[in-house]
């Protein structure tokens, strides 16, 4: 945190910033959310199933993984109309 703030800061909130920030930085552009969910969850709605979501994602990746079948994966966001990925306004 911001030594400036001097601890004057809700936790809870800097917890959503957080969760929305991983959520954003998906390692693919399709997973991650569009500006307008975006701009709703820091509004308060949808952060929680959006991040349920995510989370059960996860645990299935973990459950399948297997470190003799990794690849890396080209994930490239060139092929996608810049509306798609930022969604309606």
């Amino acid at each position: 945190m911001d030594a400036d703030l001097q601890g004057d800061y809700d936790e809870g909130e800097l917890e959503k910033l957080i969760q929305i920030a991983l959520l954003c930085t998906q390692s693919s552009p399709l997973d991650r959310p569009k500006m307008s969910e975006v701009v709703r969850m820091l509004e308060g709605q949808g952060l929680e199933e959006k991040w349920d979501e995510w989370g059960k994602k996860e645990d299935m990746i973990q459950k399948n993984y297997n470190p003799f079948n990794l690849y890396i994966a080209y994930d490239s966001t060139s092929n996608i109309a810049p509306d798609e990925l930022s969604g309606p306004r």
